[in-house]
């Protein structure tokens, strides 16, 4: 293959017509030419944090929505299929992964559970994780989540750090509004990375303090516009990444949105791109190419430097994405699932209220992040509030049939129906929110009857989206599970009323223990500031 563009030289910082030679999947010569030409060659983009299984997408379909938008690589986290099906999840991944020549680069989950308040459906003890971490395609420590555990020097926890040093691997962080002496002791442990930052103070501090950040931009956590001023202070120290992001989303666009974004904002093109193309390979150590003599032929082609749409996508030399198409037919994979539950009944999600006062979860739109609130119920037997956005949340564990968690959200706007998900982070128990317990019970005992799935109750009619891959994701094609889940999403806002902008993805992170302040897990209201649960009730805390 012999290329004639115009060469983004991200390295020496210039732009000029060359003529690249690959042969073997290798870059033999770039000569620079007088030879004029229209289009732009530069390194592709990367994810640098993702969890594939968020998509709802194998990464073989993943990989076909994201080249075209000139995503060539993932630094992946495969700890949402690793809570419900453990190393067999993780093997999953990377058998799907190894069917594209997009590069996935997974991480071995370091907290599989997230915390012990919850129940997931397997757990990766020291010795998962250091079987993990001994394989060659395991590229790091997947994000440390659980930080009391570093800062309170738990030896579980410090063995898994511990395990990745010894394996000279990176170590991913998880730390979001940690600050001063408690951030310190966690940077101390060894932890390198942070994409929890919400504000350019959190994020410059722990800049300042030698992490790196990653600038997130999903479905749900909107956290570009905060952290953006940093990208000409601290370039050498970013990285883009999405962390969860939805089908339709993925669709539509994935790290180019955040290149065009800074550009349009008057960022330096160097500075952004490093950033976007540059960075993450030298921090996680990627044998990706970087458009230099003798790297592996991995890049894109590009119309212009202020749209970025991709002409093709090159990997290893082969062109897998040109003018719209992609070169990857669609594959049948296994079905690995761990769903053991009966269906649910009324008592099972009936809250007795007795006319307390009780704390509510406030949902945040673009956050992942909650408060606590209280509302006074006027019934005995209290569903929810309307006039007030006040609904009935409800978790179930779908591993062990025991009774569900209830409690109660303000910031769905649900109007009527309901809404439920097998996709709950990080175990992936089911979590529901409605109108009425009637809804609330036909939307999760849909998702127990297809043994994963999204779903919409509306009046008498129920839309789901099966996911049959460990109830987090779907055997159909990315194009397909996209359009499913817009319906789905569209539902959701416009018959149900839902503000929010991704419903299913806001509810999928009620369940999150560890992003504060308050979350319901199946086993019950956790105050994430004390660590400790709470009862529903505020007179008996």
């Amino acid at each position: 293959m012999i290329l004639h563009s115009n060469l983004v030289d991200i390295k020496n910082r210039k732009i000029y017509p060359v003529f690249v030679s690959v042969e073997d999947g290798k870059i033999v010569n770039i000569s620079q030419t007088d030879k004029p030409c229209s289009t732009y060659i530069l390194p592709g983009f990367i994810d640098a944090h993702v969890h594939i299984e968020s998509s709802m997408l194998t990464p073989y379909e993943f990989s076909r929505l994201a080249l075209k938008h000139g995503t060539i690589a993932t630094v992946s986290d495969p700890h949402e299929i690793a809570n419900v099906l453990g190393i067999q999840g993780v093997e999953f991944m990377m058998n799907s992964a190894s069917k594209t020549p997009f590069k996935f680069y997974f991480g071995a989950p370091s907290c599989v559970p997230a915390t012990t308040f919850e129940t997931s459906g397997a757990i990766l003890d020291t010795q998962s994780v250091e079987k993990l971490l001994k394989q060659k395609n395991i590229y790091y420590l997947s994000e440390m989540m659980n930080f009391p555990g570093v800062l309170f020097k738990d030896e579980y926890v410090l063995s898994k750090i511990k395990s990745a040093k010894n394996n000279n691997k990176p170590i991913d962080g998880h730390c979001p509004d940690l600050k001063g002496e408690d951030l310190e002791s966690y940077i101390q442990s060894g932890i390198s990375t942070d994409h929890e930052a919400f504000s350019y103070e959190e994020a410059k501090e722990k800049l300042q303090k030698g992490m790196k950040i990653l600038i997130r931009e999903g479905s749900a956590a909107k956290n570009y516009e905060a952290l953006s001023p940093l990208i000409s202070e601290f370039t050498d120290k970013l990285m883009f990444c999405s962390d969860d992001r939805h089908p339709d989303d993925l669709e539509n666009e994935h790290i180019n949105s955040l290149v065009k974004r800074s550009i349009q904002k008057g960022f330096e093109l160097f500075d952004v791109l490093q950033i976007a193309c540059i960075n993450p390979i030298k921090h996680y150590g990627l044998d990706l190419g970087m458009l230099q003599i003798g790297d592996n032929a991995d890049f894109i082609e590009v119309n212009n430097l202020i749209d970025f749409q991709v002409i093709q996508t090159v990997i290893n030399g082969n062109i897998v994405y040109k003018n719209g198409e992609t070169n990857l037919e669609k594959i049948k994979h296994d079905l690995p699932n761990n769903f053991n539950i009966k269906p649910k009944i009324f008592e099972d999600i009936k809250f007795y209220s007795n006319y307390k006062k009780i704390h509510v979860i406030k949902a945040f739109d673009g956050e992942l992040i909650t408060k606590k609130e209280s509302y006074q119920t006027k019934t005995e037997f209290f569903e929810s509030d309307l006039s007030c956005d006040i609904l009935k949340i409800v978790v179930v564990n779908r591993y062990l049939d025991t009774k569900p968690s209830v409690s109660f959200v303000k910031g769905f706007g649900l109007k009527k129906g309901a809404i439920a998900s097998s996709v709950a982070h990080d175990s992936h128990n089911i979590i529901a929110v409605g109108c009425s317990d009637e809804d609330i019970l036909k939307a999760i005992n849909s998702v127990i009857e297809h043994k994963g799935g999204i779903v919409c109750v509306e009046n008498k009619n129920i839309n789901i989206l099966p996911l049959k891959i460990a109830g987090i994701i779907s055997d159909e094609e990315g194009v397909i599970v996209a359009k499913k889940y817009k319906e789905l999403n569209d539902i959701a806002k416009t018959k149900l009323g839902s503000s929010l902008k991704a419903p299913f993805m806001t509810l999928s992170f009620m369940a999150l223990l560890v992003i504060p302040e308050i979350k319901l897990s199946d086993k019950g209201l956790f105050d994430v500031n004390t660590f400790k649960f709470i009862s529903p009730f505020l007179s008996c805390n």
